[in-house]
């Protein structure tokens, strides 16, 4: 495969301290790789210098010539969208300068909206919600086919539904990428190849081709060899300091290469223990109250709505020791608003919620709420005194701080310096400080490094309670939860025995609805002749087909101004944009009757 991209040695520190050093690898084309590390790693920064929106402090990019590279941020700021720029205008402005004709635009624009489910082309930007705006910045770069895009943390505030579509996306898109992402089933999805940057590694990463899975493979026998390696140079120093403590009496020069290899081992003994080292995460372990009790809450027929919109209800369910239940929907589907039923800082509509007698209920919010930014990392960690008390022992702060992967210097600084993932880790270290019977979790693996996800994740299984947790990562409910519950934000839910039921079921409910339209006589209700991709485009086709009619009647407006009749110049480009526009909705209905006859074959 011919190479796009690669840096040679680069390296990068924040302030005194390290990001990376001496990187070199490089992105060829047919590479869909997925980048991880630790917090603090420089993941971003390093797409940032990829995208050339940075300078390393040393070493070297190459790239092919003519290269076209993509890349989206964490945070996308669209470029001042105003109150009446749609979504459909944004996206053909972002197709601008690309040497496409307007008839393309617009055809590349619709098909984009049909993938993407956006209910309403001509909504307005700014009344997107954050999960909506996502979708509308990835399929902007992905739209403009790019020979290299670099995303950062794509999954970040989109729902479930989101990280699907999303999947679907990127696995059938032609170009190149490399996308930051700590969600190990969309890496398992979407990558044929796997970087990892960690100091851990003697050149500062961890290249596996292959999904994610391959990636753990590879990972654990390196990291057994280096592991190996270690106990045999310690052995190999003890050996040699032994002899050194002998004091030979006659200094040769033998002798004197043999002091000097000692120092030599010994040096490389103290790389490999820092390199090992470097695996470590952050120590994560909920207290349980240990309580007996069969049943600690029950929800007898809750109901709730919202703003006049009913969210759920009449809904029922029952938790008990070791129930571990994962609560899915859409973003406004109402899975805060029953977690905060579930704690009792919320009363239902109607319905009641019984709890066990003197229930302890610890929560971690996705938001933060429950932090105070101006607090110290060390008033935050230990409100009094200078230790915690942690299952019948006492810690001094600067431990507790060390579990969590904190360095001592930043003990004093305010929670408003640390970032999002160390925000995170104070709220699990105060809440591993309250033994619970139950445990409500709102997102909290946002901002968490695959290391610490692992570890959150042998501590959720561990939890002698109950618990109900809220996430994005498919991966964690796979692993954690022993039943779903699904809200379709309808006042709809469901009960699933696992994600993959859920999956199933959710492609059912979405086939029913294009199987359902009028589409001529005898209408297949399973759709056999279309794939999932073709039922999605025939869904959004009339939506497609009414844009392009708006838009060919806009170019029809524009040939008949008055005020170009005598502009020859200017009436020749309003006419080939009429004819463009007629021809798209022309292709449109070409490609919906074909869709059509395939989907309701006569008989």
């Amino acid at each position: 495969m011919a190479v796009l991209l690669s840096c040679q040695g680069l390296s990068k520190s924040f302030g005194a301290r390290p990001l990376f050093e001496g990187l070199s690898f490089g992105i060829a084309a047919g590479d869909r790789t997925g980048l991880i590390g630790p917090n603090g790693a420089g993941k971003s920064t390093l797409l940032r210098i990829l995208a050339g929106r940075e300078t390393p402090d040393s070493g070297a990019l190459s790239s092919r010539r003519g290269l076209s590279v993509g890349y989206l941020p964490q945070q996308e700021r669209f470029e001042d969208p105003g109150p009446g720029l749609s979504v459909s205008a944004e996206l053909s402005r972002a197709l601008r300068g690309l040497s496409l004709q307007d008839h393309e635009i617009d055809r590349r624009v619709a098909a984009g909206l049909r993938e993407a489910g956006f209910p309403d082309p001509q909504q307005p930007v700014c009344v997107l919600s954050g999960g909506w705006r996502k979708r509308l910045a990835l399929l902007g770069r992905v739209l403009r086919e790019p020979d290299l895009l670099l995303i950062d943390e794509p999954t970040n505030h989109l729902d479930l539904e989101g990280v699907l579509w999303l999947e679907d996306l990127l696995s059938g898109v032609r170009f190149s990428f490399l996308v930051v992402t700590h969600d190990r089933r969309f890496l398992e999805r979407v990558s044929n190849r796997v970087i990892e940057l960690n100091q851990r590694y003697p050149e500062g990463h961890f290249s596996s081709a292959g999904n994610y899975s391959r990636f753990l493979e590879n990972r654990e026998a390196l990291f057994a060899a280096q592991e190996a390696q270690e106990d045999s140079l310690r052995n190999t120093v003890r050996n040699e300091i032994e002899w050194l403590r002998k004091g030979p009496k006659a200094r040769t020069t033998k002798q004197a290469a043999r002091i000097d290899r000692a120092g030599e081992l010994s040096a490389q003994l103290d790389e490999l223990k820092y390199r090992n080292a470097q695996g470590r995460a952050a120590d994560i372990d909920f207290s349980g109250s240990g309580r007996q009790t069969k049943r600690l809450l029950e929800a007898v027929a809750i109901e709730k709505s919202l703003g006049g919109r009913k969210l759920f209800g009449p809904l029922s369910l029952s938790l008990g020791p070791g129930d571990k239940l994962g609560l899915i929907g859409e973003n406004g589907s109402g899975k805060s608003t029953l977690l905060k039923l579930l704690a009792g800082e919320l009363e239902p509509d109607s319905g009641r919620l019984k709890p066990a007698d003197g229930l302890r209920v610890a929560s971690f919010d996705q938001h933060r709420e429950q932090l105070d930014l101006s607090l110290s990392l060390r008033r935050a960690l230990c409100e009094n005194g200078d230790h915690v008390e942690y299952k019948g022992s006492r810690i001094h702060v600067r431990g507790w701080a060390a579990r969590f992967l904190f360095r001592q210097e930043q003990l004093d600084f305010p929670l408003s310096r640390l970032s999002g993932g160390e925000q995170s880790r104070v709220l699990i270290a105060r809440l591993m400080l309250k033994p619970a019977d139950l445990l409500l979790l709102d997102e909290p693996t946002n901002d968490l490094d695959l290391l610490s996800l692992e570890v959150l994740e042998s501590s959720m299984r561990e939890f002698s309670g109950a618990l109900v947790l809220v996430t994005h990562d498919r991966y964690l409910l796979d692993q954690v939860s022993r039943g779903l519950l699904a809200l379709d934000g309808k006042g709809h839910a469901g009960f699933f025995a696992d994600l993959s039921q859920w999956e199933d079921w959710r492609q059912r409910q979405r086939d029913v609805p294009a199987a359902a339209q009028p589409a001529g006589p005898a209408a297949s209700p399973s759709a056999p002749g279309l794939t999932k991709k073709e039922l999605r485009e025939l869904r959004g086709m009339e939506a497609a087909i009414h844009a392009a009619e708006q838009k060919a009647a806009a170019a029809r407006l524009a040939l008949e101004d008055p005020s170009v009749a005598t502009d020859a110049a200017e009436l020749g480009k309003r006419q080939e944009s009429l004819e463009a526009a007629l021809g798209s909705i022309e292709t449109l209905f070409t490609r919906w009757e074909e869709l059509a006859a395939r989907r309701s074959p006569s008989r």
